[in-house]
């Protein structure tokens, strides 16, 4: 589904991301890991069109999207959460979750103006989308809960379903577990697993290595803006490069 080829992105002569290629899977979970400043964040705002690529192509579903804007990324089928979860926390949770689908919709100022069918007709489609979203995350009863209001694990869900409205074919989860517990963070795996079920693709960074041990197909491994190795988490778990790099040998020694 997506396919990164001898991608790079360089700040001045800094390379964030070195020449990275590697092809992610239809219908997997394929997780991104590596130390602090490895340049995970930096490839998922290449592949989601917040930054240009210094050179290199990324392919989605065949077609060459390097030089697409953000919204066009979208409209295509790419959907991403972050690090931290912003949502209009003075609006309800269901409010919030109204405007993913907007991406979808024609509707414009005219149609606000006069009030049109299809503004209405699109306005319901919204409102059934938002409403599917949080029952799929295990929310439907926050659907009136003011967004400022409910937990960090709640919000997380929220990001899951906002992405989840806009129809996407491929989500980016950054950091999707951060900041919750060991419970929760069972709970944020069962949902992502759920998520690939369902027919989605997702590509997430994680730094919880139990959590994407038992949950990822496929492990890409940066490091210094580079890829140092790529397999299944089986193959990750004893390579010796990321266990030097990353893992350390209290992993190796848990093994």
């Amino acid at each position: 589904m997506l396919k990164l080829e001898s991608l790079t992105k360089k700040f001045g002569g800094l390379a964030a991301v070195q020449d990275i290629s590697v092809s992610f899977e239809k219908g997997k979970i394929n997780a991104i890991i590596g130390p602090n400043g490895a340049g995970k964040t930096t490839l998922f705002n290449l592949i989601g069109g917040v930054f240009q690529p210094t050179s290199g192509r990324i392919l989605f579903n065949g077609e060459d999207v390097t030089r697409l804007r953000t919204n066009q990324i979208a409209q295509l089928g790419v959907a991403r959460t972050f690090q931290s979860t912003n949502l209009f926390d003075r609006a309800t949770v269901l409010d919030n979750l109204i405007v993913g689908h907007r991406l979808r919709t024609r509707s414009g100022l005219v149609d606000v103006l006069l009030g049109t069918r299809r503004l209405k007709d699109e306005e319901q489609i919204c409102r059934e989308k938002a409403r599917a979203a949080l029952e799929f995350v295990g929310l439907s009863r926050m659907a009136n809960r003011v967004a400022g209001d409910i937990s960090q694990e709640e919000r997380k869900r929220v990001a899951f379903a906002l992405a989840l409205t806009t129809d996407p074919l491929l989500l980016l989860l950054d950091e999707p577990a951060g900041g919750v517990n060991p419970e929760e963070t069972a709970g944020i795996a069962e949902l992502i697993r759920k998520m690939c079920d369902s027919g989605l693709t997702v590509c997430l960074v994680e730094h919880k290595m139990n959590m994407i041990m038992n949950l990822a197909d496929k492990i890409l491994v940066l490091n210094y803006g580079e890829k140092i190795a790529e397999g299944t988490p089986a193959e990750i778990g004893s390579n010796p490069t990321v266990i030097d790099a990353y893992l350390g040998s209290a992993h190796a020694a848990a093994r």
